[in-house]
């Protein structure tokens, strides 16, 4: 039972950071290495403020984990210092914790009962526990590869090599299936390996776990685009089932903008991109901050990104740009109330190592030099009106007054518009909705029978944790396409999806 006075006891704790101008100069994790009793002592404290409540908004799929992480459970088994037990229970539900610890902005928290009032003391850090857990477990061996039994003698592909693929990879691995898992990049990961910042997660969290799924008997195929260097009729004769888990890459640009063709105006993966493989050893970044101002237009995950990773490539100075209005620092309950997602300021841990940040407002245009680059740009004040019949939403300027910002290098992580456009679609006769997602049925079947697709490519860009969540709930229908019947869990269904965090 948890302890009903933990709460009043101890107020939220968040993990250290290490210093802005030292970790800056690196491209190691943001978060203090702790470990030993000094870790546990701490992270215990802050399980101890769980109240295992009746109902445990923290684990519900529309307003606390996707997942249905037992977060109760591991908290409790954590105050008693049953590490063991409590790294059982979280990877009952999640596959990859190490990843979401790190990675997934916590809508678990939001809806912890502790939030509902300020007077609490904020929410559980199950995020910080989430981690700890993960981390211990790795420690102490606990991760052990898991071989199925049983082999079913049926065999998969997964196209794809991120979180949502690799989740149901492993679970149709360990569901006795042969499974490859097909990626057209040089290196396995994904988002994660390309995307993700090396300072959010060092690439050595993944790399011992794609040995786990190596040692459990996923195959891995890399440098190969399924569709061109692979045909879909040699997919389709030596597997049983597709599963596509392609991601939803296609950035959104900014073409109605004047100046978008100068040099030095990028979309924010053609920064994060080569700037992750610089940190693999591949060689200088092909777009690089140093020296430079940098404008990063955007206000979300990928912003800051961009933002850390300028400051570690030495960037001058650096102006985020964000179209909506400063969000409050505290939750408005009635703007937002518990357990919703709260409309509040984000502040990133690259926002405390340095730059500017601006509101409500938009460039008008990209000013170049003679040579055709990128030297500054113009804004103006900015109101953003929503059609509420259509969901369209149209910028509109509030004052005349033209602010001019120096810009060296122009970031647009404006957000993603879907899946690329893919010769492996054409061939499948798939297309894609009016999202620019793959469309699927109530059993994760696209159009193509035996093809199933989950993670962004089915639900758009989203978080990490609703891509594993999409890959084990896939890997339950493609286990009963296969078999006739499934053990595996399903976390969510496609009929029933929320809206995703944004």
């Amino acid at each position: 039972m948890a302890d009903p006075n933990g709460f009043l006891k101890f107020s939220r704790s968040e993990p250290a950071k290490r210093p802005a101008a030292q970790r800056i100069g690196d491209w190691n994790e943001v978060y203090a290495e702790l470990s030993g009793p000094e870790r546990d002592q701490q992270v215990r404290t802050q399980a101890g403020r769980c109240m295992d409540c009746g109902i445990p908004f923290c684990h519900s799929g529309t307003a606390g984990c996707p997942l249905g992480n037992l977060i109760p459970e591991w908290n409790d088994l954590v105050r008693r210092g049953n590490w063991a037990q409590a790294g059982e229970r979280l990877h009952a539900t999640n596959n990859f914790p190490e990843f979401t610890g790190r990675l997934c902005p916590a809508p678990c928290e939001a809806g912890c009962v502790l939030s509902a009032t300020p007077a609490a003391g904020g929410p559980v850090a199950i995020k910080r526990v989430e981690q700890a857990i993960a981390d211990v477990s790795w420690e102490t061996a606990a991760v052990p590869p898991q071989p199925a039994a049983v082999a079913s003698g049926r065999r998969v592909a997964m196209v794809g090599s991120g979180p949502a693929g690799l989740a149901a990879a492993q679970q149709l691995t360990r569901a006795g299936h042969e499974v490859t898992v097909y990626e057209r990049d040089d290196r396995l990961g994904g988002l994660l390996r390309y995307g993700i910042p090396e300072f959010k997660m060092e690439k050595k969290v993944l790399d011992r776990r794609l040995a786990q799924l190596r040692a459990e008997g996923t195959r891995f195929v890399t440098g190969c685009e399924v569709g061109v260097d692979l045909t879909v009729e040699q997919l389709r004769e030596t597997h049983d089932a597709v599963v596509l888990a392609v991601g939803a890459l296609r950035g959104r640009d900014a073409p109605e903008i004047p100046g978008r063709e100068l040099t030095g105006v990028h979309l924010a993966m053609e920064h994060l991109v080569p700037a992750n493989r610089a940190c693999e050893g591949d060689g200088p970044t092909s777009v690089d901050a140093a020296g430079k101002h940098v404008v990063i237009i955007g206000g979300g995950d990928t912003a800051a990104d961009c933002l850390g990773t300028a400051h570690r490539q030495g960037a001058v100075g650096v102006v985020q740009l964000d179209q909506y209005p400063q969000p409050p620092a505290e939750r408005d309950f009635e703007v937002s109330p518990w357990p919703t997602w709260p409309l509040i300021v984000r502040n990133y841990p690259a926002h405390d190592e340095g730059g500017e940040r601006k509101y409500a407002v938009a460039v008008q245009r990209f000013v170049g030099d003679e040579d055709g680059h990128v030297r500054s740009v113009e804004l103006r004040q900015v109101k953003v009106h929503k059609d509420p019949a259509t969901g369209r939403r149209e910028v509109v300027p509030v004052s005349d007054e033209v602010e001019v910002v120096p810009a060296d290098l122009v970031l647009l992580a404006i957000g993603f518009e879907g899946v690329e456009h893919m010769p492996l679609l054409d061939g499948l006769g798939l297309s894609l909705s009016g999202r620019g997602t793959l469309s699927v049925g109530a059993d994760w079947q696209t159009g193509s029978p035996g093809v199933f697709a989950c993670g962004d490519a089915h639900r758009g860009a989203s978080l990490v944790v609703w891509a594993i969540a999409e890959g084990r709930s896939v890997a339950n229908a493609v286990d009963t396409y296969l078999t006739g019947s499934s053990e595996l869990p399903a976390p969510v269904r496609p009929n029933l999806l929320p809206l995703a965090v944004v």
